[in-house]
């Protein structure tokens, strides 16, 4: 490779380990890494013509059951919203890490969420990505995503861990508000939180203006109306957004040892559809690539796809990428097959067998 800047020991390091250096040289190389203001100004413009739209659409409808679908447009923009968050938490939007982490905090508030929650979270699964034990986004939940789980499940989150293959998108539209408890459940947590008056601040500041209008502008039923439809519509967005991207990949066990390359192919999802997909789900279409190059801003993640899936080929790595509906079969099949560990264990699988048929 012409040109490219050898590193210390590099000829000691092992096949795909010097395979990725040699990849992350080709990607810094062809520019893939700059910033791209112009694209985050757009989008940020977008978002708030959007938001002063649904405002004004609010104040112009009244008292009309119309607000709910109000209410459902800005369950879409706050996760849009969030989708920069994430992408300001990464580092892909400004020069500067102190820059990023303001973006971050205040999109993350204007979205309902903590920064630092959000931060240590997904920072402990991009380090292990479907890692047992290591990664935060398959440990227990209402869901189980590892069979020793399920098998522990017990009374009503066993009979939902049976079936939660089916009902995992009905869940869904319960996440918006599991996202706003968690937060606040971090905020208020004994341990050190950094950030955590400013956070609450930004929080309570939100939700006032968020809530107060609306109560002021509507009545008490409509009001909760819509908000349970925000709520929906936000975390099922959310929900349906990330759960392609790793959910039904190869789970790594906990004494297992990987490559950093391997590791994140292996474990990550891509979705099809180009520009769509990637406006759809705020460049998380491309997890391959955002897995290996975090701080990579949204408008070069489909350049860097041709790169990455040319050096899997060449390796011998395998690649995943799938449609979304295909995805969302994967992940419910996925799930119903985890959650035959919670059936009942003095059951006789030939006796169930028969009487499910």
């Amino acid at each position: 490779m012409p040109g490219r800047q050898a590193y210390a020991g590099e000829e000691t390091f092992p096949p795909l380990t010097k395979a990725y250096l040699q990849l992350s040289q080709t990607i810094r190389e062809g520019g893939l890494l700059r910033r791209t203001p112009w694209f985050y100004s757009l989008v940020g413009g977008v978002l708030v013509v959007g938001l002063a739209g649904c405002i004004a659409g609010s104040i112009l409808l009244g008292q009309s059951w119309f607000q709910l679908l109000i209410a459902a447009a800005l369950g879409i923009l706050f996760t849009q919203v969030a989708f920069m968050a994430h992408e300001a938490g990464h580092r892909q939007i400004f020069t500067t890490g102190p820059a990023n982490d303001l973006l971050a905090r205040l999109l993350g508030a204007a979205a309902g969420m903590s920064y630092s929650w959000w931060d240590s979270k997904h920072s402990r699964h991009h380090a292990n990505p479907n890692k047992v034990g290591r990664d935060p986004d398959i440990e227990i939940d209402t869901i189980s995503f590892v069979e020793e789980d399920a098998a522990k499940a017990r009374g009503i989150r066993a009979l939902i861990t049976r079936r939660q293959g089916w009902l995992f998108f009905p869940l869904l539209t319960l996440e918006g508000l599991n996202l706003h408890y968690l937060s606040f459940r971090h905020l208020f947590s004994r341990g050190p939180v950094k950030g955590r008056w400013a956070e609450l601040g930004l929080l309570a500041l939100r939700f006032a203006v968020v809530l107060l209008p609306l109560f002021l502008l509507l009545p008490p039923g409509m009001v909760f109306a819509f908000l349970g439809v925000q709520l929906a519509v936000f975390g099922l967005y959310m929900g349906a957004t990330f759960a392609p991207n790793h959910k039904g990949m190869p789970v790594i066990a906990r004494d297992a040892k990987l490559d950093f390359f391997s590791k994140q192919v292996r474990t990550s999802r891509n979705i099809s559809g180009g520009w769509w997909a990637t406006w759809l789900m705020g460049g998380l279409n491309y997890q391959i690539e955002h897995h290996l190059f975090p701080s990579m801003p949204r408008p070069h993640l489909a350049m860097a796809r041709m790169i990455v899936r040319e050096q899997c080929t060449r390796l011998a790595v395998p690649y995943t990428e799938t449609s979304i509906w295909r995805s969302y079969g994967i992940v419910i099949r996925y799930l119903n097959r985890v959650g035959l560990a919670a059936r009942d264990p003095f059951e006789c699988p030939i006796t169930a067998r028969y009487r499910r048929a």
